[in-house]
C-alpha cells in the first residue's frame, strides 16, 4: 500500500480494471477521498460511463471536474489527501481537442506530480500496443500520451499494468 506523499500510476487497455482497481486501492486509506474528473459528457455514451463511475463511489468520495486544470486542481488540495485522477489521456484529449500547448499542458502535470502530497492516485490508457492509426490526429493522441505516461511514470513511485482486471507491479 502506497505511503503518504506517494504516486501511484495505473495504466493499460481499455476495460482492464483500472479505476476500479484505483478506487479499491484509494478506499483503503482513511476517508475523506478526492475523485478528479477529467471526462466531459458530450454524448450519452459518456454521460452513461460517468454515471457508471459515480455509482461505483460511495460515502466518503468529493469530486473534483477538472477537464483542463488537472495541475491546478492537485496544488489545491489539501495536504495528506488521497486523491484519484481519472484519466489522463481524456484530459490530454481535452487538451488536444481545444488545441492548447500540449507539450506545455504535459509538462507542468509531470511537474506537480513529481511532488504529491498525499497518496496520489493516477490513471491513464496505454494506446501504443495497437496498430498504427491511419490518420494523422490520431497518431498525434497515441505519441503524445506515450510521451505523457512515459513522463508520469518516471516521476511515479509506483506504476501497475492491469491487464484483465489483475495488477502487474511494473515499478
Amino acid at each position: 500500500m502506497p505511503d503518504q506523499g506517494k504516486l501511484t500510476f495505473i495504466i493499460g487497455g481499455a476495460r482492464s480494471g483500472k479505476s476500479a482497481h484505483a478506487e479499491t486501492l484509494v478506499t483503503a486509506l482513511p476517508a475523506p477521498w478526492s475523485y478528479i474528473a477529467t471526462a466531459q459528457a458530450y454524448d450519452e455514451e459518456m454521460r452513461e460511463r460517468i454515471a457508471l463511475h459515480r455509482s461505483r463511489r460511495g460515502q466518503g468520495w468529493s469530486t473534483i471536474d477538472a477537464p483542463l486544470d488537472l495541475a491546478e486542481a492537485l496544488v489545491a488540495l489539501p495536504d495528506n489527501q488521497p486523491v484519484l485522477v481519472d484519466c489522463l489521456t481524456l484530459w490530454l484529449t481535452n487538451h488536444m481537442l481545444a488545441d492548447h500547448d500540449v507539450d506545455a499542458a504535459c509538462r507542468r502535470l509531470a511537474d506537480v506530480l513529481s511532488r504529491p502530497r498525499g497518496p496520489w492516485f493516477v490513471v491513464s490508457n496505454e494506446v501504443g500496443q495497437g496498430i498504427v492509426p491511419d490518420n494523422a490526429l490520431a497518431r498525434r493522441f497515441r505519441d503524445d500520451a506515450g510521451r505523457l505516461n512515459q513522463r508520469v511514470a518516471a516521476v511515479a513511485d509506483t506504476v501497475l499494468l492491469m491487464v484483465a482486471g489483475l495488477p502487474l507491479k511494473v515499478k
